[in-house]
């Protein structure tokens, strides 16, 4: 019988006792397994009997269930009995019958099964600790293995209400140390600005009063990251996913008009270091005028430095050593290099020498990126986006066929203090990597330009800043090798490679901290497959692996509230589709996670209400929302010398005058007191560790905690203007909002939300009734927590593409999920 383990495993695979000489070949021995398989079953046995064959490259793994959570590295030399004595931190929420172990031998292709071992998972739950000698069975028949070879674990569970490191639903209190076991220790002492969008306008923020009845101002990005590159003395170091050269960052003054790729080189004429590493996406090809499939300019960005004195590298993401052939070529081919961070040094005050300031998040510098709050769709083709049309969910699309451009909302952040100096490590190891220690400073050098922070403030507006990544051996050099180091520093150890998940590590303790609500913004929202139906069979649960645990740990965390009669609210703003033609096989397989995702944590949801015996909807704690589009005609418009296609998404959008408001953002507010931004998606891509590289930060305020009281520091403001920027200003100027656990904002939320999508869908346009970019996600959410299209709305408006999405039978789950 399954049982909910929702907390923290602490597992050792210690050995196996022996593997036995001796085969017991018996082909006719009656069962109901099918001969063939039988025939198979018996020869594994064959070579499980010759450890000079067979165990050369032994590993284990343990699993929840069907849910892979940890493997151990490969033993080579002790064929007969291994030892690995490996401890595996392992965060869980699943509903299981069985911790189970499986022995495999690897090769280069892949892997052979050896056996498994069962642990129920009512034993671990009752234990104090567990720990035996398992018997490892035979996946054929459950019978024991040639030899009745055992394995030794040891397991000790603690529940998230038990965890004293989880402090569960209690928040931030100080002392407070941060995300356990993490590569990068939390800073305190530093400095952290918020960034919404490429670019705002100047002037306060109505309604968002600071202490001291100062107006809120909110920073402007591009502009900042233009002005710390220019000032730099020593070094710029980028890393991205895609840098474009012939952008300007800065759109509205003529004094700062040059372009990235000018202002690089003009800085490193002037003797700065300017190094950066940029993903090598493998389809592109600069010998055969290739763009690539992802459009990321990475050819044209090298050659563009070619014999200049900026050094760029065009980075692969390649896999770590202890890959099969087949992962190291998904690896390789199939992910990339997501990081986006700036590392430059700083002037400071009263010093010769020098700080160093670095800006993360969502934001590409390439282009289709600059944008404000506004998010025009037509009005500036003909000023700050005429030399930047950015528009891929229309084949053939261009600024001569006009717009609607795609409109881009995104979330970055600028880092000072000691933080700071983890962002620059970071990319001082992924260089060293790539390059080696060639261009990079010494210790020495380093000593001589820099002032080294101190983390002493008593500043009532300091942060305290934690670095995270999504990283693996592959992309990195520092990692530690032995199996106790790896587990100290909260790193996974694979197959012989080493992997830092730090960014679902943050998320998860995060999620059951929170005490109110949670704030998230993404691009994506997939994940905890393992919760996952199969209608009529259509998939195969455990063939998916989005395994990561961010959506159940939030229906995990609403139940528990429903379950203590206490309010919480989750709200979700993703983009209506994946960016891409919408009716494609990708965008479509995408929908189909994300749809089976939320329906997941909607039955959850509803399981729960009706327990409870409440009257509620599902949509009473838990929301999505996207953001969208429509603007009227202006006089003196670009006027587009051609016309889309008749009978076009393109066509029908451009008559519209309306599109999607493309959230690229990746951020995560809880209770107004934490915030994660980083360059990290909700999916498994960015949160596995070993697929797509990524970094991102979790900072809170000290002085501004829900131990003291509602928080109104920076984070409280952010959130406000962002739902300025959202809602307007006609709905923001009211106090509901600085409660959003409460039942009566996010019934005004979903309510303004509502609204705005049947004014978006409706083909008339009413252009003298104020349109909010916040709408409803197009989906209806039924009392028992299903989901199925809104009446009117199977296709997004414009298109021919389902909105609930389609499996797709082509690509592989490991692409889209």
């Amino acid at each position: 019988m399954p049982h909910l383990l929702h907390g923290t495993l602490k597992v050792t695979i210690v050995e196996v006792d022996r593997l036995h000489t001796g085969c017991n070949f018996d082909f006719c021995r009656k069962g109901t397994t099918h001969k063939g398989k039988r025939f198979l079953a018996q020869v594994k046995g064959c070579l499980l009997c010759r450890p000079e064959i067979v165990g050369t490259r032994l590993y284990a793994t343990v699993d929840l269930d069907k849910a892979r959570v940890g493997r151990t590295r490969m033993i080579g030399n002790q064929p007969s009995n291994p030892k690995w004595n490996e401890t595996f931190e392992i965060y869980c929420a699943h509903h299981i019958s069985y911790i189970i172990f499986t022995v495999k031998d690897g090769n280069p292709i892949g892997a052979t099964l050896i056996g498994r071992a069962f642990v129920p998972v009512e034993q671990v739950i009752k234990g104090p600790i567990v720990n035996r000698w398992v018997e490892i069975l035979d996946d054929e028949d459950h019978r024991a293995v040639p030899g009745h070879s055992k394995i030794r674990v040891t397991i000790h569970f603690n529940s998230v209400t038990e965890d004293k490191t989880c402090l569960w639903s209690k928040g931030i209190s100080m002392p407070f140390y941060g995300v356990p076991r993490t590569f990068f220790n939390q800073r305190e002492g530093c400095s952290v600005t918020l960034y919404q969008d490429a670019h705002v306008p100047r002037g306060p923020v109505p309604w968002i009063p600071i202490s001291r009845e100062i107006d809120y101002i909110p920073a402007r990005c591009w502009e900042d990251i233009y002005i710390a590159i220019n000032d730099a003395k020593h070094f710029i170091y980028i890393a991205g996913w895609s840098i474009y050269t012939e952008i300007s960052l800065v759109r509205d003054d003529d004094k700062l008009n040059d372009t990235l790729g000018e202002l690089l080189k003009k800085k490193a004429e002037d003797g700065v270091n300017v190094l950066m590493l940029v993903w090598d996406d493998r389809t592109s090809d600069a010998n055969f005028k290739l763009a690539g499939l992802m459009g990321t300019h990475d050819e044209e960005t090298a050659n563009y430095f070619r014999n200049t004195r900026v050094h760029c590298v065009l980075c692969p993401r390649n896999p770590d050593f202890g890959r099969s052939i087949i992962q190291g070529f998904q690896i390789s081919t199939m992910f990339t290099h997501h990081q986006k961070s700036v590392v430059v040094d700083a002037p400071v005050i009263g010093s010769e020498k020098r700080s160093v300031k670095s800006f993360i998040g969502g934001i590409d510098l390439c282009d289709g990126r600059y944008d404000t709050r506004e998010h025009p769709l037509f009005s500036t083709l003909n000023t700050v986006h005429s030399n930047d049309f950015h528009q891929p969910n229309f084949p053939n699309a261009s600024i001569r066929k006009g717009g609607p451009r795609e409109p881009w909302h995104d979330i970055h952040c600028r880092l000072e203090g000691p933080i700071a100096w983890d962002v620059l490590y970071n990319f001082e190891q992924r260089w060293e990597k790539q390059v080696g220690k060639k261009f990079l400073f010494s210790l020495d050098e380093i000593d001589e330009i820099l002032v080294h922070p101190s983390e002493a403030t008593k500043s009532e507006e300091t942060w305290t800043v934690q670095l995270f990544r999504s990283i693996d051996g592959g992309a990195v050099t520092g990692f530690p090798q032995a199996p106790d180091d790896v587990v100290e520093l909260g790193l996974v150890s694979g197959k012989d490679n080493i992997v830092d998940r730090s960014i679902q590590d943050a998320y998860i303790n995060a999620i059951r901290r929170a005490r109110n609500f949670i704030y998230i913004e993404n691009q994506y929202f997939i994940g905890s497959s393992y919760g996952w139906k199969a209608t009529d069979n259509d998939i195969i649960v455990e063939d998916i692996g989005a395994l990561n645990l961010i959506p159940k740990e939030l229906s995990l965390k609403i139940i528990s509230k429903i379950e203590a009669g206490e309010r919480f609210a989750v709200y979700v703003v993703i983009p209506m589709w994946p960016e891409g033609e919408p009716e494609s096989d990708s965008v479509q397989a995408i929908l189909d996670w994300q749809r089976r995702t939320m329906e997941m944590m909607y039955s959850d949801i509803a399981e729960a209400i009706t327990k409870k015996g409440i009257e509620a909807h599902p949509r009473d704690y838990l929301t999505f929302f996207c953001l969208g589009k429509r603007e009227h005609k202006d006089t003196g418009e670009y006027p587009p010398p051609e016309e889309p296609e008749q009978d076009s998404d393109y066509r029908r959008a451009q008559n519209a005058r309306r599109f999607m408001i493309y959230v690229h953002s990746k951020m995560m507010i809880v209770d107004d007191e934490y915030i994660i931004i980083g360059s990290a998606n909700i999916n498994q891509r960015s949160m596995e560790g070993a697929r797509d590289t990524e970094i991102a930060m979790g900072a809170f305020q000290p002085h501004h905690l829900t131990s003291y009281g509602p928080p109104r520091g920076e984070i409280h403001r952010f959130r406000r203007a962002l739902w300025y920027e959202h809602l307007g200003s006609d709905n923001t100027n009211t106090n509901i909002f600085d409660n959003p656990e409460s039942l009566d904002c996010i019934g005004l939320v979903n309510a303004l939300a509502h609204i705005n999508l049947d004014m978006y869908s409706k083909e008339e346009f009413d252009e003298y009734r104020p349109f909010h970019h916040l709408m409803r996600y197009p989906i209806e959410v039924t009392n028992e927590g299903a989901i199925t299209t809104l009446q009117g709305l199977e296709y997004f408006p414009d298109t021919k593409a389902r909105i609930l999405g389609c499996k797709s039978n082509i690509l592989p789950p490991i692409l889209t999920t």
